[in-house]
């Protein structure tokens, strides 16, 4: 086990820098000399190209820094990771990837013989990534002082350091959005916008939900780290560097809040306290004030860049620094922190166990950032040197205690059956688990298994866990059921096993409450298993007839493996082979608010774009002056909540964009033949202004009454309706503090409605009868056209595979030209 380190006291990152520049050889060029600043001066920022230069240059002139190209992004840059290490350790770099292969599985290691000399052999492998949230941009500023630090410091302790680990600095896993931060903020320096966010994306796609595609895999960029971490280096840890709002504690470290996820080993939750701990004495020690743990940020949630390495038995760290205005300083005041609060810290003003030392405010620099991000990185790889044969026997020995054999009542593996009618999302759901390393078979003869048929979504005791019951069809007592050969199947007794159950078990998650009887929010959602997304029936197998060696199976390599299987056209290169599924003719248009980026828009782009369906974005300025029939078929309003009016005399949706106007514009445009289709937070406003015969039964409501936040629920369609077509009588769709609906009309043609019982699936859901039947999908006739209001989002974060149908059949129904 890994021994708790000394707290020993970094004396901050000034003088790590102050170091460097005493014992640097003259040829390896500092930041300042590159830049013509010093990373983490006030308004002052580097771009990527800026960035990149740098890093080769540091290759070129330091044995102790070797550059890699590890991908390309969304828009065609070029993602980088510098390994910094000891020369000697960058000249065998090949070495300790095998070596990190082989104690990332120990079946391929031959006894405790081998493992101990692994051991002895291996360097802690310390990835460290920086600002993937483009607008948190001081990470990416400090990378390049990080890097410059360890490759010109001599002292014993840097030395230490690059000896005994190989850090892989990720200066940006989201290039595109440092550039698209640089830019606004050069362009709007000095101006009243200086500061402020870019009104767009800062992915093209996700914005900031590019941090929530870590088991769905669909952007370029968690691909490419993806590939690095869990197929070429498996890191024993990796720290993502964030920021924060800015009036509240000044830099959040682990020990994270509760709940934990249950398939977290409890010794990875021990070890990122331990490191937290350690980041948290140095950076107070160095005259910070202001430093959290415990606290607003959990583990339950699987889906983000820290969070991933949980389920490959690696370390996640997560830091959370007190933003400035990007570059800018900003000033907060004692009022301000006095009114921030969040779980685990009452007030920003009271000091407490896990928050002893309050700020007590005024001027907040980007450079008050970056050094207490030099700090942490520092804690972090002094325990990393320190107890480099801890952390290795520690990753082995979790990894080989997913090989042993599932317990009493628990499943050996899970089956994803041939013949389901879904191949596309078969294919796409294999493959993303290949890609983060799951192991994954196709039956190449039948085999007869005993399936758990129902789950229980009940927590097992004190395991936030579901419970499996066995039924075979008509039968009180399980029963063998033969599985067609090129069936799939993922055996659990593999390294990668808490993976797996953490996306296929449904969640649990505990009913908390806040002192005033509120619903306690998550830190993100709470319910995310990936086969009810993915509309894939994946049963749990709890036993097999036949024995290991007389079953025919075939590992699966790729996703293309399975494409071959199923008849389907290859992916080549980045080019999607998924057809196209309206039919030709139809124009469609999807609104892009002009003022600020949207991510549900972006993500809606992202699905359309994946299966190949031609659209147009428009702005407000195309439905605000004219009726936009004469362009559009069919229009897609992605879920966007209305802001008040300040002024209170016009209505609020004027104030994100499309006015009153507008929506007489679209009122006119499904009046003259046109399919209108509204996610979610859209719909409220076309009811609203196009006097439709539905309301929202929760709005209004309390979340002590009902809270639903990111969860799966059960759908019972009406199967004639055109929009549910070659759906199931029974869907799972996404609910994430959605709507749902009543009708006070008869002209409303109901698709589908929440169930009637069970309506919860995976997740958390707080007063299920306000929302047991009532209306999750309808249909209203407008003149010679129609309006489709989805009460919840049917493409949520491009993960909702199972609900993608519907947007095609509502736009199947649009009259072409």
């Amino acid at each position: 086990m890994l021994l708790i380190a000394s707290l020993s006291i970094f004396s901050g990152a000034a003088n790590a820098q102050r170091r460097a520049a005493q014992t640097s050889a003259p040829s390896i060029p500092s930041p300042r000399s590159v830049f013509g600043f010093t990373p983490g001066d006030d308004r002052t920022i580097a771009d990527w190209k800026q960035i990149t230069d740098y890093f080769a240059r540091l290759d070129k002139a330091s044995d102790r820094v070797q550059v890699q190209t590890i991908g390309t992004s969304t828009l065609g840059r070029t993602m980088t990771a510098a390994f910094i290490s000891a020369p000697e350790n960058i000249r065998n770099l090949d070495k300790y990837k095998a070596i990190q292969a082989r104690l990332a599985d120990p079946r391929k290691v031959a006894g405790d013989a081998e493992r101990d000399q692994l051991i002895r052999d291996g360097k802690t492998v310390v990835v460290i990534s920086c600002s993937i949230h483009s607008t948190e941009i001081v990470a990416s500023q400090m990378a390049p002082q990080l890097a410059y630090n360890l490759a010109t410091a001599n002292d014993a302790d840097t030395l230490s350091i690059l000896r005994n680990t190989i850090l892989i600095l990720i200066p940006s896993p989201n290039p595109d959005g440092v550039d698209i931060v640089a830019n606004w903020y050069r362009k709007t320096l000095g101006t009243p916008n200086e500061g402020r966010e870019p009104p767009e994306l800062y992915h093209h796609y996700a914005g900031h939900d590019d941090n929530r595609d870590w088991f769905m895999l669909d952007l370029k960029e968690t691909k490419a780290v993806t590939r690095l971490f869990w197929k070429e280096w498996f890191p024993e840890i990796v720290y993502d560097i964030h920021q924060q709002g800015s009036n509240g504690s000044r830099f959040f470290v682990p020990p994270f809040y509760d709940p934990a996820n249950p398939h977290i080993a409890p010794l990875l939750l021990r070890q990122v306290g331990l490191i937290g701990h350690k980041m948290a004495a140095d950076v107070t020690a160095a005259g910070f004030k202001g430093i959290l743990t415990n606290a607003l940020y959990d583990t339950w949630w699987h889906g983000g860049f820290r969070t991933a390495p949980y389920f490959h038995n690696s370390i996640g760290i997560l830091t959370e620094a007190s933003s400035a205005r990007i570059m800018t300083p900003s000033n907060v005041t004692r009022e301000q922190l006095a009114r921030s609060s969040t779980r685990g810290m009452a007030s920003a003003m009271e000091a407490t166990t896990n928050f002893p030392n309050p700020w007590p405010g005024g001027a907040w620099h980007p450079r008050d950032i970056m050094q207490m991000e030099l700090i942490a990185c520092h804690a972090m790889l002094s325990l990393a040197s320190n107890y480099r044969a801890d952390y290795l026997r520690n990753f082995y020995e979790l990894g080989k205690a997913n090989l042993s054999s599932s317990s009493s009542g628990e499943p050996i593996a899970y089956l994803i059956p041939a013949g389901q009618g879904r191949d596309e999302n078969v294919a796409k759901m294999i493959g993303t688990l290949v890609e983060q390393g799951v192991e994954i078979y196709r039956l190449d003869h039948e085999l007869h298994a005993i399936q758990a048929r129902r789950t229980i979504r009940r927590a097992a005791a004190g395991s936030g866990r579901s419970v499996f019951v066995l039924l075979g069809p008509g039968l009180d007592e399980p029963a063998a059921r033969e599985v067609p050969a090129g069936s799939y199947i993922i055996f659990l007794n593999q390294p990668y096993r808490q993976n797996v159950l953490a996306l296929f078990e449904p969640q649990v998650y505990p009913d908390r409450t806040t002192a005033t009887g509120e619903a306690e929010r998550p830190y993100d959602v709470a319910g995310w298993t990936l086969p009810m997304q993915m509309g894939v029936d994946a049963p749990a197998v709890m036993s097999i007839t036949e024995p290991a060696n007389e079953r025919r199976l075939t590992l699966i390599k790729s996703e293309n493996d399975v494409r071959r299987d199923l008849a389907l056209t290859l992916w080549a290169r980045d080019s999607s082979p998924i057809p196209n599924p309206i039919k030709s003719g139809i124009r469609v248009g999807i609104y892009q608010n002009s003022r600020a980026g949207n991510m549900d828009e972006g993500w809606t782009r992202y699905v359309f774009d994946t299966f190949n369906v031609p659209y147009k974005s428009f702005n407000e300025a195309s439905v605000n002056d004219a009726n936009p029939r004469a362009t559009f078929d069919a229009i897609v309003l992605p879920s966007e909540q209305t802001r008040a009016n300040p002024d209170g005399d016009t209505p609020a949706e004027t104030a994100r964009g499309i006015s009153d106007k507008g929506y007489a514009n679209l009122s006119k445009f499904v009046e003259d033949g046109g399919t209108l289709i509204c996610f979610d937070g859209s719909c409220a406003a076309v009811i609203r202004q196009m006097k439709l015969p539905l309301r929202n039964v929760l709005a209004g409501v309390r979340s002590s009454d009902f809270y639903c936040p990111g969860s799966i629920l059960r759908l019972n369609l009406d199967t004639s309706s055109p929009v549910a077509r070659t759906m199931s009588k029974d869907t799972d769709a996404y609910f994430i503090n959605s709507s749902a609906f009543d009708a006070t009309d008869n002209k409303v043609h109901v698709i589908a409605r929440y169930g009637k019982d069970d309506v919860l699936r995976s997740g958390w859901l707080r007063g299920e009868d306000k929302i047991k039947d009532k209306i999750a999908l309808a249909d209203v006739t407008v003149g010679k056209g129609r309006v489709v209001l989805f009460a919840f989002r049917p493409q949520h974060r491009g993960q909702t595979w199972g609900t993608f149908p519907f947007i095609w059949n509502a736009i199947n129904l649009s009259s072409g030209q």
